[in-house]
């Protein structure tokens, strides 16, 4: 028989009060979101954030982190020092106070800081909690004062060599001490804190990502201009850069938001970084303590500032970062939607202005310009310094502060107006640009449409879509079925013979698409070509991509060998890169590589007659020297293959399209250096520049192989 606790059972000897640090460690993730490698780090932003905090006030200009390899990290700066007099109210150093004490600090509107990153007084606090082992130094006055901490307790460890979070520690009892370490120039001043995250909190598996801490170094040094940050990793950790030994990168930038927005941006600009700053103010109504240290509501006169940079290119995807005090904002806030909501008025504004330059269409002008199309190939950095922000929890990851919007969005809307109505001849032509981008992009999202709705209506009534053309497979196995998208009805009457139907589909095109690199984005929808490849995937293009919804596991682009064959390859591949790119990221491209030679050897005794295929001028030297040398015969001349129509159905099944025997190179974007490189390479082969193109083909004139030329 089960029983119940009766409700007078519940009393006040069942209720717990947690003092000081306690609640940290009973609850760490209400601090810093997670004990994962994820909190881990936010636990180190804290502390790099309090440095920043210092240079933003324009006090100190260098920041070092160190990660060390007994697991524990160093933050090292010039600002000026954590104050180590006494705080009256508390009767403890300001040291003991900043790293003990929650809601805690210079930045409660005591004048010590205008704008700061770190608002809640709980960043340094909760990391000493959090550590087995704190120590801080502080050069100041022209002494370095120094003090420890065991998981937020202040004491001292008696290290028998290096420090050690497990060497003996005494705990202070009575007084807290701040002790002199050594002497340091007067004009000298900075504070170093070095910690050993408690892996009674953290598991082992949590560790400090050398690669993150790059990237919010850089981001860092772009929005503080003049700050230099180093990143040093002596853990030798394998898998990492500091794998073979110690490395350091030092990050400083001097051009600000500018700098950052070119940084971002992969694709090709259609406009310079604009540059959009400004100012608002507003009254908030605050908790302020009066002369009796009483909190009283109190009327302050905020000011936000307010730095955009913001750059349109050719291509499709939105890059955005925003930022509040230097803090990144990834899930955005206030300020996000006041820019965006400003962008999208502006360009509004402007294309019904310029309709008849634009040649909108009655059919364009009855729809509205959505935000999707204006944020395409946008890339834009949105910084506002605010004293004393409200954000949604101590991971700062939204900002709340409602006044921020209008600011934000009045600043944007009047610079971003200033620049596409200026006469200047250079800003006026790449607003022109600009406009007619968007009104691709809207165009594009309206044939998109419409193209899925013709789709749905025709297979609604159970008629196909796709080009009479292709020659389509019987499977309905998406991972295994492959596309071979041909060169020329000579090759497909071949490949036709070649395939196997059950999974393999055939698409011929004619010749050389169009160079979708320099084409407009309704050029590119207008192009047979182009449009016959995108109907045929089923996946839309563009911003409307859809990897789901793609019909076929494998595309094979089989192009002759010859020096044709390569630039249809280059526009294909240009086209998937533009409109298709999730497909190339998955590694779902592939070109087929068919052979450019034909040996047939002669029996001689007991060595019977065989064909071998080649694929290179060496690799065929190399065949025929091997054969000379053993004494074998062959036939000449020896048959070089220009083009794929010059095979039988049973050489180019044996060569290029059977799995068990073709080779395949696939098409890949690894890593974000390699999609900036493909992106460079992709502007260099294909776009509007042409000088560079010239000086690339004389370069390499000289490794042109003649034969390749089909003339």
């Amino acid at each position: 028989m089960s029983t119940t606790s009766s409700p007078s059972s519940y009393t006040a000897r069942h209720l717990s009060v947690l003092e000081g640090l306690e609640a940290v460690r009973k609850r760490p993730g209400m601090y810093i979101g997670s004990t994962d490698s994820r909190g881990l780090m936010h636990c180190l932003w804290e502390i790099i954030d309090n440095s920043v905090d210092e240079a933003l006030e324009g006090h100190g200009t260098e920041i070092t982190i160190v990660l060390h390899p007994d697991s524990s990290v160093e933050v090292r700066d010039t600002g000026r020092g954590i104050p180590v007099d006494t705080v009256a109210s508390a009767g403890l150093s300001g040291v003991e106070v900043v790293f003990t004490k929650l809601h805690a600090g210079g930045k409660f509107g005591g004048g010590s800081y205008a704008a700061s990153g770190g608002l809640h007084g709980v960043g340094a606090s909760v990391v000493n909690a959090l550590s087995s082992r704190l120590d801080v130094e502080i050069d100041r006055g022209g002494l370095t004062h120094a003090m420890s901490f065991h998981r937020g307790e202040p004491g001292v460890f008696t290290d028998a060599g290096a420090p050690s979070p497990d060497a003996p520690f005494e705990a202070f009892t009575t007084v807290s001490q701040l002790t002199v370490a050594g002497k340091v120039p007067r004009k000298r001043t900075g504070t170093r804190v070095r910690y050993w995250a408690d892996r009674q909190i953290f598991p082992e598996s949590a560790a400090f990502s050398y690669d993150e801490l790059v990237t919010r170094a850089r981001q860092t040094s772009f929005l503080v201009p003049g700050l230099q940050l180093t990143v040093r990793d002596e853990r030798r950790l394998a898998g990492t850069p500091g794998a073979d030994g110690p490395v350091e990168e030092v990050f400083l930038h001097e051009g600000g938001v500018v700098d950052f927005v070119d940084f971002l941006a992969t694709d090709p600009p259609v406009s310079d970084a604009w540059r959009l700053r400004g100012s608002g103010t507003f009254t908030e109504t605050v908790q302020a303590l009066d002369a009796q240290g009483r909190l009283r509501p109190k009327d302050v006169e905020r000011t936000c500032e307010v730095d955009v940079a913001l750059r349109w290119g050719t291509g499709y995807e939105t890059e955005a970062r925003a930022f509040v005090n230097i803090i990144a904002t990834p899930k955005g806030g206030t300020h996000v939607t006041g820019f965006e909501q400003a962008v999208l008025k502006v360009l509004r504004k402007q294309i019904d202005a310029n309709s008849r330059k634009l040649k909108l269409t009655a059919k364009d002008t009855k729809e509205r310009i959505e935000k999707d199309d204006v944020l395409a190939g946008l890339t834009a950095v949105v910084t506002v310094q605010v004293p004393e922000p409200q954000f949604e929890g101590q991971t700062k990851e939204v900002l709340g502060t409602a006044p921020v919007r209008p600011i934000v969005a009045k600043v944007v809307e009047q610079e971003l107006t200033r620049i596409l109505t200026s006469s200047a001849r250079h800003e006026k032509s790449q607003a022109a640009l600009v406009l007619e981008k968007v009104v691709g992009e809207m165009r594009a999202r309206i044939a998109a449409r419409t193209h899925k709705e013709i789709s749905r209506r025709k297979n609604a009534l159970e008629n196909s879509t796709l080009p009479a053309k292709l020659a389509d497979c019987r499977t309905n196995d998406v991972d295994s079925s492959e596309l071979f998208i041909v060169e020329g009805d000579s090759a497909l009457g071949t490949a036709k013979h070649a395939r196997s139907s059950q999974f393999q589909a055939l698409l011929p095109i004619r010749g050389k698409i169009l160079n979708v690199q320099k084409a407009s984005l309704a050029d590119m929808l207008k192009n047979a070509e182009c449009a016959s490849i995108i109907q045929v995937l089923g996946a839309g293009s563009g911003r409307t991509f859809d990897l789901d919804a793609v019909r076929y596991g494998k595309v094979v682009l089989m192009t002759d060998a010859d020096v044709d064959g390569a630039h249809i390859r280059t526009l294909l591949l240009t086209l998937f890169f533009r409109y298709m790119r999730p497909l190339v990221e998955a590694g779902r491209v592939f070109a087929a590589v068919p052979p450019l030679h034909r040996i047939e050897t002669i029996a001689h005794g007991r060595s019977k007659a065989e064909v071998v295929y080649t694929y290179s001028e060496a690799e065929l030297h190399r065949h025929l020297t091997r054969l000379e040398r053993s004494g074998r015969r062959y036939k000449e001349p020896i048959q070089r293959y220009k083009g794929l129509g010059e095979m039988d159905a049973e050489q180019l099944a044996e060569t290029t399209m059977d799995p068990q025997h073709r080779t395949l190179r696939k098409i890949t974007m690894a890593d974000e250096a390699a999609l900036r490189e493909a992106e460079r390479v992709f502007e260099l082969l294909m776009g509007n520049d042409v000088a560079p193109r010239k000086d690339f083909l004389i370069a390499g004139a000289a490794a042109l192989d003649r034969q390749r030329i089909d003339a």
